[in-house]
């Protein structure tokens, strides 16, 4: 392979981790101990009337969760885990 091709291969690559890296949702920079605990947040969150397959908490400072809501439809949601917001939702018709 000639040293050209390799360099903009290489190039590429980086290129696509750096966005990939960048699309990350990050919902907070507060310390953990300020943030509501995984417990309370799955509460709350039942309380908003998700129900909850799947609870994370993601390299962004997020809590996320797949689960359904009032609808039945599926749902992906990233919440801020010091104040309960919605930072990112997607839901699936």
């Amino acid at each position: 392979m000639p040293s050209n091709m390799i360099n903009i291969t290489t190039a590429t690559l980086l290129l696509t981790a750096s966005t990939a890296a960048l699309a990350e949702t990050h919902c907070t920079d507060a310390p953990r101990d300020e943030w509501i605990s995984q417990a309370d947040m799955q509460e709350r969150i039942r309380d908003m009337g998700y129900e909850i397959k799947e609870f994370k908490v993601t390299d962004g400072n997020c809590y996320e969760i797949y689960g359904w809501d009032e609808q039945d439809r599926r749902v992906e949601i990233y919440f801020n885990p010091v104040d309960a917001s919605i930072v990112k939702k997607e839901i699936e018709d």
